[in-house]
């Protein structure tokens, strides 16, 4: 009996280290995995669609069976894991139809393999029909032309940046270069002869000063050659802009602003003020900026009378622009007379105007010439002045 019992303990014992060593063998044997992409007929990534496993090699694919099904990312990568070592085809579906396979996968423990398909493959596009392969003919005709207008407009966009930088520095010339190139390539864009005219309005006004300093006349055929240059262009860019269907408000204030730069600086104030008032028509919250701009423009070229008219328009739109005062009141100066007294005596609005750039700029660039100003016509300097005093 204790034989017996001794014998039975022996062989339980025995029993249970080969259950152990057998527990621990299938956990030492790890899943394997899987990943990889994959490139349609043209070559790019398919987008959609999945990466299926499956060991049942006679099957069609309606009662095909797969063991794992992986999902394709829209950049074309797929990856898997856990499955389990064996012998898989590895079938590229999508949207219910097999594309592509790989007939004989071979996964080990603890293998993490790389399947990659590429259906632009030469033996992959043999095998279309020809309806297929007219199908993929078509495709790649429309996105090479897709891509290279892409490609255009990405140079195009380099170009443009380029080019207001260059404005932006004073290198009108390489601005002008670029764009002429720029509104070669594409004319229906607005916003490309707009930094043109730019550019051209630049060039113009360093031609106009070089002249200047040359003793020569401002009708200078040369200097006039170039504003009307940028008329031209800004006129394109108002002219495009309307007749685009996402029409900008800002595009056209800007080039109907600029427009009247260059009708006063070449000699034109009448179609510069029909300019001015067209921005602010297009643009009606900058008024402000446009009339004042106006005012200043007509003043430089001295024309003084259109411009105390623009910087009435200018404060009216916005009473706050201290420039605006300043510029009426040097408008109005020249009116100044002197009484039978000798005493100067300016014109209606002039004192006003300039109290009230002193009120709203008091350190402004302007404050020391117009306390002189003021003080030389035997005017008080008052520093909390309010206008209805005068009219």
């Amino acid at each position: 009996m204790k034989r017996a019992g001794k014998l039975k303990g022996l062989m339980l014992a025995l029993a249970a280290v080969l259950l152990l060593g057998h527990a621990v063998n299938a956990s030492a044997q790890r899943n394997a995995s899987i990943h990889g992409r994959v490139l349609n007929a043209i070559g790019q990534p398919l987008n959609h669609g999945d990466v299926r496993l499956s060991t049942d090699r006679a099957a069609d694919q309606a009662s095909r069976k797969y063991k794992y099904v992986f999902q394709i990312q829209p950049d074309g990568t797929y990856k898997g894991s856990d499955i389990l070592p064996d012998d898989y085809v590895v079938f590229v579906i999508q949207d219910q139809k097999t594309l592509d396979y790989n007939e004989s996968v071979k996964f080990s423990p603890d293998e993490d393999k790389q399947v990659d398909f590429d259906m632009s493959r030469a033996d992959y596009i043999a095998k279309m029909t020809p309806e297929e392969r007219k199908a993929l003919d078509e495709y790649k005709k429309k996105n090479a032309e897709v891509m290279a207008a892409n490609q255009k407009i990405a140079n195009l966009n380099n170009l443009l940046i380029q080019a207001r930088s260059d404005n932006k520095a004073g290198n009108y010339e390489a601005a002008a270069t670029a764009m002429k190139q720029a509104t070669a390539a594409k004319p229906d864009e607005s916003i490309l002869w707009l930094t043109l005219a730019d550019a051209q309005l630049g060039l113009a006004n360093k031609a106009a000063a070089d002249a200047k300093a040359a003793g020569k006349p401002a009708t200078d055929p040369d200097v006039v050659q170039k504003y009307q240059d940028a008329v031209a262009s800004y006129k394109k860019t108002i002219d495009l802009n309307a007749a685009s269907k996402k029409a900008s408000a800002d595009v056209a204030g800007t080039a109907y602003n600029q427009l009247g730069q260059a009708y006063v600086k070449s000699g034109d104030p009448k179609d510069a003020v029909d300019a001015y008032e067209a921005a602010v028509k297009a643009q009606p919250a900058s008024a402000g900026m446009y009339y004042y701009n106006e005012a200043a423009t007509l003043y430089n070229a001295g024309s003084i009378d259109e411009a105390a008219a623009a910087a009435d328009k200018a404060i009216a739109a916005d009473p706050k622009r201290a420039d605006a005062y300043y510029i009426k009141g040097q408008s109005l100066i020249p009116k100044a007379s002197v009484d039978k007294s000798g005493k100067i005596v300016a014109p209606p609005g002039c004192v006003d105007a300039y109290q009230m750039y002193l009120q709203l700029a008091p350190p402004g660039p302007r404050a020391d010439e117009v306390k002189g100003i003021l003080t030389g016509i035997g005017e008080k300097v008052e520093s909390n002045y309010k206008a209805s005093r005068k009219k």
